[in-house]
């Protein structure tokens, strides 16, 4: 291990990492708060509230989702200690995605909310993805491992790989609307490769320790 790789994994394990972090994780909250305030976010900054909100739930998955195989590949186990705060912001922005379309595009109408939910396949897929999210928040905590059991708890977190191609189903269908589906490609992309290297990772027999 040379010098630099020392010091990066010594970085990762100060206990200022965590609050840098969680502040950087902030950021996009900040700038679209301060979009809004200074009316900087466009001809339609309810959509474009909605939408970045969305966009940076699904960013934040493909962060979340790439931890352990970063872990793995860079021979770094100090990023796991990062991982359970990724998923969480993929929870808060969701909500913040959901909020706005309930606040800005329906008044927080429930009656009109939960009509439109049924009506429009696109928002169901979504809601189903935000509601899938919940028990994944919920036992994110050290004592739900502890209460599940280590093999439970994990079968229960693997729902994170169902979330993912139903956020990207759901951002396929907004996309549709206006035909652009360029980002959609890259998204699809990253989910796709990040999938395929758990697969190829599940299949890979493990070397075996010799016994001497």
């Amino acid at each position: 291990m040379n010098q630099q790789t020392a010091s990066w994994r010594a970085l990762l394990l100060r206990p200022a990492a965590k609050p840098v972090l969680f502040a950087l994780c902030l950021l996009p909250l900040a700038w679209l708060i301060y979009g809004a305030a200074t009316d900087n976010l466009g001809a339609n900054p309810a959509e474009a509230l909605i939408r970045s909100c969305g966009d940076w739930t699904l960013r934040f998955l493909c962060l979340t989702l790439a931890v352990t195989p970063l872990r793995i590949r860079t021979r770094t186990p100090q990023l796991a200690r990062f991982r359970r705060m990724l998923g969480l912001f993929v929870f808060f922005y969701a909500s913040c995605h959901l909020l706005a379309y309930a606040w800005l595009d329906m008044g927080l109408d429930a009656q009109d909310i939960a009509r439109d939910i049924l009506k429009r396949p696109f928002i169901l897929v979504g809601f189903s993805c935000w509601l899938l999210l919940w028990p994944l928040a919920l036992t994110s905590v050290n004592r739900a491992v502890r209460w599940l059991g280590g093999r439970q708890w994990q079968a229960l977190h693997r729902l994170v790989y169902l979330i993912a191609g139903l956020a990207l189903l759901h951002f396929f269908w907004m996309r549709a609307g206006k035909n652009n589906f360029a980002e959609v490609w890259v998204y699809g992309a990253i989910i796709a490769a990040l999938l395929l290297e758990r697969v190829l990772r599940h299949f890979t027999p493990r070397p075996r320790l010799s016994v001497r």
